[in-house]
């Protein structure tokens, strides 16, 4: 049996991870600052997504302002999302198409934005 070309890349960048459904993977590593990370193969895209924290209850129009601003000058591979009360970073990726160093891009990606950008969202919480 052929192994998904997610799990292969996931083993290729030496990510701690662990399958939690057939075609999903937790990748839970805090030395690559991806701890929570969620990747779905749902024919025919890949899904990356991590939640970075609970939409909080202050100033909501600022919060929103900043997370397009970041999304527009910042974030490279993905954006920012709201999916239910809690802000998201997502991206979707052409599973046939993919290749390793878009999939590694999109990870350092995400791992980027959320090392810089949590002490800057952080800070709208009330």
């Amino acid at each position: 049996m052929e192994r998904n070309k997610v799990e292969q890349y996931l083993i290729d960048m030496m990510l701690r991870y662990r399958e939690i459904d057939k075609n999903m993977w937790l990748v839970d590593d805090g030395d690559h600052n991806l701890a929570g990370l969620v990747i779905m193969h749902d024919e025919p895209v890949v899904i990356v997504r991590v939640a970075v924290m609970d939409v909080p209850g202050g100033d909501r129009l600022a919060l929103f302002t900043k997370l397009l601003e970041l999304n527009a000058a910042d974030v490279l591979h993905g954006a920012y999302a709201l999916e239910n009360d809690k802000i998201v970073l997502i991206n979707t990726l052409d599973y046939d198409t993919m290749d390793y160093g878009e999939f590694r891009s999109t990870l350092d990606s995400f791992s980027m934005a959320l090392a810089q950008h949590y002490p800057i969202l952080s800070g709208y919480r009330t």
